[in-house]
């Protein structure tokens, strides 16, 4: 059963919209998923209200301050949505129930350096070593300067960049509904499809 992580300590990255999306995409492709939200703002579980009962299921996975309840059988993927300051003891805590971690990282100046110190910790983590992290750049166009200057940044960390994620208001408009651009008419959603493409193959990757 894999465990996939979203998380960076900074706020406002996109963590939620990285997670619910994720779990969308695990469940259009039949699987039995859970979107567990450790974050206090909940926002995570506020989309999973909002999700129509005729879309594919995702249920929620129950996640208190003090542990983490395990998810019941039959549960073949799993989703984490992480707070804002994860870092130390909690940070080690969530790294070992992770297979994968998926950070992801607005491309400006701001958010890279905010981004360092954790990214560094998660790199010298003994847990993070038999776990698979890789970023994606939120709100970027994968053709302009800014995304090349994230890969830069992440290129000396030794981490791979999966994709990106453009800014638009197709993500604004599906959350609102508790959907994802995996539940709706390929044609409406069609360039974030094909940006997803790298993301979901790695996600798919043993």
């Amino acid at each position: 059963m894999p465990v996939v992580v979203v998380a960076n300590p900074k706020g406002g990255v996109g963590k939620s919209t990285l997670s619910t999306q994720i779990a969308g995409y695990f469940a259009s492709q039949g699987h039995a998923v859970m979107l567990g939200d450790a974050d206090r703002q909940q926002s995570s579980r506020l989309w999973l209200s909002l999700r129509p009962p005729a879309a594919r299921p995702i249920a929620s996975w129950d996640v208190g301050d003090d542990q983490i309840a395990k998810p019941p059988k039959g549960t073949t993927h799993v989703v984490l949505d992480t707070p804002a300051g994860l870092h130390g003891k909690r940070l080690k805590e969530v790294l070992k129930l992770a297979d994968k971690v998926v950070v992801p990282l607005q491309p400006s100046v701001f958010d890279i350096f905010a981004t360092r110190a954790f990214l560094d910790e998660l790199a010298g983590s003994a847990q993070a070593a038999r776990t698979q992290i890789g970023i994606v750049g939120m709100r970027v166009d994968g053709r302009t300067r800014a995304a090349d200057q994230l890969h830069t940044f992440v290129d000396s960390l030794g981490l791979p960049v999966l994709g990106f994620v453009r800014d638009t208001q197709n993500y604004i408009q599906l959350s609102a509904r508790g959907l994802t651009v995996f539940d709706v008419a390929p044609g409406r959603v069609e360039r974030d499809l094909v940006q997803w493409q790298p993301i979901c193959r790695w996600l798919d990757a043993k």
